[in-house]
């Protein structure tokens, strides 16, 4: 047997990859102090899920008790399972007042229903799902199309994929970052299944406009879907503000809106995965329901992609839905206005930047004034080394290379404003000193010429070392300069390499399970 070079990982060093059986306390058991230090450890490496200097992917209400309650809350419905409501009556009275409260916040009626599912993907999902199976069975439609902005989230380019539906990009106004209602309209076929518009979209924060939209979906007898995934929450509670600009219609109180998607984890500041997708009426959300009777078990029926799932999540939204409530919502909706309004003025009066379009929500997209001399890229690096995440997003369709920023509630304090001002000023000059990141038109020319169905492992290998990326699939300190080389290649090429970059990381420890009798006694302590 040849030995190999152990690897680490959360138990420490590896045994070396063959038959032998793990040894030490992978094999006894390790003890529960052990285990929560070794946890500990890991996330030092992290971004910091408090405070507000992590402008992406969390949410801080910055309110005391709150992640506690949902830790709680949590814990006494781990074990429950959402598979089947006849054996857990809990899980429908709390999914109804979870369900029941979005609706009521979003423009629902009385015959409006919805689902929770585990996050925006899934919600978005579903409403993919809802409208190809209503489009084939009420109009026969047997190639449906999905009718997208070239802003809309990915996920409903994920939804197309694996449902099998032709997507249809629509461009969106290069100045306000909108779609722009004939547009959508022009692109509506009889096969179209599906008209879908943000509130707001993600990469610029912007309101598509939805009533427009919606109205000619209607006039052609299509569902329109509106993503309020990231938005819904905030921008509901912000109708409910004093001395705030409220903002423009768009829920299911618009005529022609048949679902929308709304994520609690987000602006309801729930523990994830927690989302809801409300739909118009029960008659439509049957068609994305799942029933199986044709076997010898137990009769099946799935609202959601999910079979068995934690009633954990469902239960730690409902406790923090109920401890905050309207009034404490509307006032957080409030501080996120402000702090947004001071951040989008403030960074529009430093030197080399602009933030696109005029953010309407709490999302804010910075591009740089002359990409030649300033790069946001190189920019993300150096406000990362203060403390900072702001979220890098390549060029695209007419939009130029931003930084994003989801503004939350923690960041809602004029101490906190005026820190993240300053410091994004300082990494501002420091990237204008170091110069952008460049691709050379040799590479990019090269690039141009790949068939991405083609490729194979080495010229994958390649692509991935010019691209500064190992074989071992560590990523480099400084990003900049493989965000310039990805944004540089086609996108197919882009879609291609990515998913061999993550399978670099994700790679199994090496070693073999415990022997039988191995491994059954905890260790002490």
């Amino acid at each position: 047997m040849t030995a190999s070079t152990p690897s680490t990982g959360p138990g420490g060093p590896q045994s070396p990859a063959g038959p032998a059986p793990h040894t030490g306390p992978a094999a006894r058991g390790a003890a529960p102090r052990g285990i929560l230090d070794r946890l500990d450890a890991l996330r030092e490496a992290d971004l910091p899920v408090h405070g507000g200097r992590t402008m992406a992917y969390v949410y801080d209400s910055g309110l005391d008790g709150v992640e506690e309650l949902a830790a709680a809350a949590q814990a006494r419905f781990a074990g429950v399972n959402g598979l089947d409501m006849t054996a857990f009556p809990s899980v429908v009275a709390l999914e109804n007042a979870v369900v029941g409260r979005a609706a009521r916040l979003l423009g629902g009626g009385p015959d409006t229903v919805g689902t929770f599912t585990s996050g925006g993907t899934e919600s978005c999902l579903l409403a993919v799902l809802t409208a190809r199976e209503h489009a084939r069975r009420t109009r026969g439609v047997t190639a449906p199309e999905l009718v997208l902005p070239t802003t809309v989230h990915a996920a409903f380019h994920k939804a197309a994929a694996l449902f099998g539906l032709r997507t249809v990009s629509v461009p969106v106004d290069p100045e306000t970052y909108r779609v722009r209602p004939e547009d959508v309209a022009a692109a509506i076929t009889p096969r179209t299944a599906l008209v879908v518009v943000s509130a707001p979209s993600y990469a610029h924060g912007v309101v598509d406009p939805v009533a427009e939209v919606a109205a000619e979906a209607e006039r052609r007898g299509v569902l329109c879907h509106v993503d309020a995934c990231i938005g819904g929450w905030y921008l509901g509670h912000l109708r409910y503000a004093d001395g705030v600009p409220h903002p423009p219609a768009f829920d299911l109180s618009v005529p022609g809106v048949t679902s929308l998607s709304v994520d609690l984890h987000k602006y309801g500041y729930t523990a994830k995965g927690a989302s809801v997708l409300l739909v118009r009426d029960a008659e439509l959300r049957r068609h994305g329901w799942f029933a199986h009777a044709s076997w010898p078990g137990y009769p099946v029926v799935n609202a959601t992609l999910q079979g068995t799932k934690s009633a954990g999540p469902l239960a730690a939204a409902w406790a923090v839905l109920e401890h905050i409530g309207t009034d404490g919502y509307t006032e957080l909706s409030r501080r996120v206005h402000a702090a947004t309004a001071a951040l989008t003025a403030g960074i529009g009066a430093l030197d080399g930047l602009r933030v696109l379009g005029r953010p309407e929500a709490s999302l804010i997209a910075v591009a740089s004034e002359d990409p030649a001399a300033l790069d946001v890229f190189v920019v993300a690096d150096e406000i990362r080394a203060e403390g900072w995440y702001l979220q890098p997003q390549p060029a695209f369709d007419g939009s130029p290379a931003t930084l994003h920023l989801t503004v939350t509630a923690a960041v809602a304090g004029e101490e906190t404003v005026r820190l993240l001002l300053a410091d994004l000023a300082k990494a501002v000059e420091r990237a204008r000193a170091l110069g952008p990141a460049t691709v050379g038109p040799a590479l990019a020319e090269a690039a141009a010429g790949l068939d991405p169905d083609a490729l194979g492992p080495e010229e994958v290998a390649l692509a991935l070392s010019l691209a500064g990326i190992g074989a071992d699939g560590a990523l480099p300190e400084r990003m900049a300069p493989v965000l310039a080389v990805l944004q540089a290649l086609p996108p197919r090429l882009t879609e291609r390499l990515l998913p061999e970059v993550i399978g670099r990381l994700y790679r199994p420890e090496s070693g073999a399970p415990p022997a039988p009798g191995e491994g059954s006694r905890p260790a002490e302590g």
